[in-house]
């Protein structure tokens, strides 16, 4: 493997960290927007809306952590052959 070559799996470890973040950021939106739906009184009928931010963000995060990984184990595999 060469120079250039490790220099693009470090590119990619990178822009692999700044996807995750994303995940995280879009994570967070979701579930502060799930709980503020479901604390604030004036907001009681969209009740549903608020679980479902929450649930949704769950599921994004779950997203996120195993593309991370995936991504990273099949990086360890290029740098090992």
């Amino acid at each position: 493997m060469n120079n250039s070559d490790y220099l693009a799996l470090a590119r990619t470890k990178l822009a692999n960290e700044r996807t995750f973040l994303a995940y995280f950021r879009t994570f967070a939106v979701f579930l502060s927007s799930g709980i503020a739906v479901i604390k604030v009184e004036a907001l009681h009928s969209l009740m549903e809306l608020g679980y479902f931010f929450i649930s949704a963000s769950l599921i994004i995060i779950t997203i996120g952590i195993v593309r991370f990984f995936l991504v990273r184990k099949t990086m360890r595999k290029m740098l090992s052959e």
